[in-house]
C-alpha cells in the first residue's frame, strides 16, 4: 500500500522538481547574483533589441519528466505558443539554458544537468562560472567552446550578432588579505 505524502514547501522559496522530488535551489550569494544580473540585462537587452523571442531570469521549464529553473533562459520567438507566454510552467524546454556556477555546486551534479538539458532539445547550454571567470557553452557534449579571460562572449548561431565581453559580466574579485 503506498502513502502519499505532501510536502510543505516554503513559499519563498524555489524548487526544482527532480525525479518526481522537489529540490530546493540554494540561496546564492552577492557574486552570483552581479554576474546573473550582468549577464540578464546584456543577453535581455539583445533579445529584446532584435525581437528574437523572450529571455528571463529564474522560470520554470519542463525539462523531461523534471522541472527545471535555469539561472537564465531564452525561447525563440517561432517557439513561444500561440497563447503567449504561460503564466506557470513553461512546457517547452528553452532554446537557451543559462547556468551560474555557485560555490557549492558539485561536477556531477551540473554535468548531469547539461546532459539532461541537452537530450530535452535545448539547443545550448552556458555554464557560468564566477570563480575562473569564465562561460562553457554546450551545444552537445562533444561540441563545447569556452571563453575565458579577456574574450568576448558571442553566440552566432542562436543568437546572430550578441557579443558580451567577459569582463562586462565578472564582477571584480577581493584581493586575498595578507
Amino acid at each position: 500500500m503506498s502513502v502519499a505524502v505532501e510536502l510543505a514547501l516554503d513559499p519563498e522559496r524555489n524548487y526544482e522538481i527532480v525525479n518526481g522530488v522537489p529540490e530546493e535551489k540554494e540561496m546564492l550569494g552577492a557574486r552570483h547574483g552581479i554576474v546573473a544580473m550582468r549577464l540578464a540585462i546584456k543577453l535581455g537587452a539583445f533579445v529584446l533589441a532584435n525581437q528574437l523571442g523572450e529571455a528571463s531570469t529564474e522560470a520554470n521549464f519542463k525539462i523531461g519528466d523534471n522541472e527545471r529553473i535555469p539561472d537564465l533562459s531564452f525561447v525563440s520567438a517561432s517557439r513561444i505558443p500561440a497563447e503567449g507566454v504561460p503564466e506557470g510552467v513553461w512546457q517547452i524546454p528553452p532554446d537557451l539554458a543559462v547556468e551560474i556556477i555557485s560555490p557549492n555546486d558539485l561536477h556531477e551534479k551540473v554535468s548531469n544537468k547539461v546532459l539532461e538539458y541537452l537530450e530535452a532539445g535545448v539547443k545550448q547550454v552556458w555554464i557560468v562560472s564566477p570563480e575562473i571567470r569564465s562561460v562553457t557553452i554546450f551545444r552537445s557534449m562533444e561540441q563545447v567552446q569556452v571563453f575565458s579571460g579577456d574574450k568576448v562572449l558571442e553566440s552566432s548561431d542562436l543568437l546572430p550578432g550578441f557579443q558580451c565581453p567577459l569582463k562586462e559580466i565578472f564582477p571584480a574579485t577581493a584581493s586575498p588579505k595578507e
